[in-house]
């Protein structure tokens, strides 16, 4: 028996925020098409990925980089086998010890309990500020 969309996702963020990567793998399909949007020079983990195997690799460069700090999800919304999750997010920047808060906005895609779509929003000029440790003249 198939998750409903719903419980899907609450497993989903409840595993990732328990860093329950096992659980977090085993929900993602093996043909996922994924895409953190987001500077591919400052976040390596950013950018298109397609399978299982390569999403695994983008969340072990986000561990590799980044201590997970918080993952509350605000917002749920979910109709038919999509959802809309804005959550509150803090990283450690292992490299400097600063601590990069967010919101993130998902937009995910299930079928059979499994997700085969994701996409993620945030404010990537701020985070890249945050990253980098400085503003950025734009002047």
């Amino acid at each position: 028996m198939s998750l409903t969309t719903r419980a899907a996702v609450t497993d989903l963020y409840a595993a990732y925020g328990r860093r329950d990567f096992d659980r977090v793998a085993e929900l993602i399909d093996e043909e996922i098409d994924w895409i953190i949007y987001g500077p591919v020079q400052i976040f390596p983990f950013a950018g298109h990925r397609h399978g299982r195997n390569a999403v695994l690799e983008a969340l072990g460069g986000i561990a590799k980089d980044f201590v997970l700090e918080r993952y509350d999800p605000l917002v749920v919304i979910v109709e038919g086998d999509r959802a809309a999750v804005m959550s509150d997010v803090a990283f450690k920047q292992r490299s400097t010890g600063r601590t990069i808060s967010m919101h993130l906005a998902n937009f995910l895609r299930f079928q059979d309990g499994r997700l085969i779509e994701f996409r993620e929003f945030a404010n990537t000029f701020d985070l890249v500020e945050q990253a980098l440790g400085r503003w950025i003249d734009i002047t």
